[in-house]
């Protein structure tokens, strides 16, 4: 029997564990890596070699020494800029180029690409220095901003309140709102500490709701997508849930295709992934916060599985090894068809704790049993909680009768699922 194909996939989390089984089905030896050691995907590959993904030479190196045919990246910005580095050096199909992938997961050159091609967005700003900070957040003087044109209010100082984030972190990682100016220099300072780059991004905050917007692209357009509500329990820049149907109009919607289209079409995207974080305003303008061409975290494409009856998983790592994705994406249209026509309530529920101290178990009540698909737990009994803005015990799936059972059970989710201390 000749030797499977090998795959590098870059992580071993829960988020992966998806990917793993896809790219097993389609008849490849995976191989996961990453500094976690303890990381729950792991278990699932056929191999482990332990390394830092984020060291994108090291990851050619290893592609290298494992003589692997493809190579597919995890939920995570680092992953995803060491994969395409790696795949454009060796020659493997999948991936767009290294440059274009930093215009994407950077934020602070994917705004400057959305502003080019006229994509909503927030008024943003790039910071290399603490007085060039408070020059943008109007402590040092650049007046005249009250009579400016449109084109001089770029370099007029952003408007309180404010977001301060680094370019190069994902998971609400040193992303502080401010809503003065004594704000905002603690969080720049804390962003500053956190970032591998020399500059940070400064933005003005956009009042709205959140959502998530997935979709496939092919041939640089839309063949399949998906919308969600997001939730968000402690810490507010990174999700703690997320349902479907979203609340987004058809017209919001449409307009996210148009603004990806627009994006494959100006970088010339390979087939694949393009996930867009967004806030929708009161005049239903779904202004783009954050772009990827890599699975989001907490198991989102199993979830959109669920919720559509895509094979979501398998039609991303096909992609990624240059596979045809043909039939997937001719099923995908035809569900995308279905999914709004006929929508299926799900939501996806990271459980989450608001105190410190020694976890004795998780409780589920009695009001959302019934709406129980899966519960794909991995806290264990005696472990502490010291952070709970980070914490989580696992993730349930839920399947809803109406999307008014939906939204008045999200709503009180908190309550029904619960960490329990010793």
């Amino acid at each position: 029997m000749p030797d499977k194909k090998r795959l590098l996939l870059l992580g071993g989390g829960h988020a992966e564990i998806p990917l793993i089984q896809a790219a097993q089905s389609l008849g490849y030896f995976v191989i996961t890596t990453g500094n976690a050691r303890e990381g729950l995907g792991h278990p699932y590959a056929d191999k482990n070699v332990f390394a830092d993904f984020s060291d994108k030479n090291a990851m050619l190196e290893l592609a290298r020494a494992e003589g692997v045919s493809a190579v597919c990246s995890g939920c995570n910005d680092f992953a995803l800029l060491s994969t395409v580095y790696v795949c454009e050096k060796l020659g493997l199909p999948g991936h767009d180029s290294y440059e274009t992938s930093l215009l994407i997961h950077h934020k602070d050159k994917y705004r400057a690409l959305a502003e080019r091609l006229r994509i909503p967005t927030p008024r943003a700003r790039v910071v290399r220095s603490l007085e060039e900070f408070k020059s943008v957040i109007g402590i040092a003087p650049n007046g005249g901003c009250e009579s400016a044109s449109f084109e001089q209010k770029n370099f007029c100082p952003l408007q309180f309140p404010l977001i301060v984030k680094p370019v190069d972190l994902t998971g609400g990682k040193g992303i502080h709102r401010a809503n003065n100016v004594d704000e905002a220099l603690a969080a720049y300072a804390d962003a500053v500490a956190r970032t591998r780059e020399d500059h940070v991004v400064v933005e003005e905050f956009v009042v709205g709701t959140n959502h998530g917007f997935s979709c496939f692209l092919k041939g640089g357009k839309v063949a399949f997508y998906f919308a969600d509500n997001e939730q968000y329990y402690l810490n507010k820049y990174m999700v703690s849930g997320a349902n479907t149907p979203s609340s987004t109009s058809a017209r919001g919607l449409q307009l996210l295709v148009e603004y990806s289209e627009r994006i494959a079409r100006d970088l010339k995207l390979v087939d694949g992934i393009l996930h867009i974080q967004y806030i929708e305003r009161d005049d239903g303008i779904p202004v783009i916060i954050e772009i990827c061409r890599r699975p989001p975290g907490d198991l989102y494409i199993k979830f959109v599985k669920y919720a559509t009856g895509v094979d979501y998983p398998l039609m991303l790592v096909k992609a990624e090894c240059g596979l045809s994705t043909d039939v997937i994406a001719s099923v995908a249209t035809q569900s995308k068809q279905a999914l709004h026509n006929v929508p299926k309530p799900f939501l996806r529920h990271c459980v989450m704790t608001n105190r410190t101290g020694v976890v004795a178990g998780v409780d589920f009540s009695d009001e959302i049993q019934q709406n129980i698909v899966e519960k794909f737990m991995w806290y264990k009994e005696g472990e502490e909680v010291a952070d709970p803005m980070y914490y989580k015990a696992g993730i349930v799936f839920m399947q809803f009768g109406s999307v008014e059972e939906m939204t008045e059970k999200t709503a009180k989710m908190s309550e029904y699922i619960k960490v329990r201390f010793k």
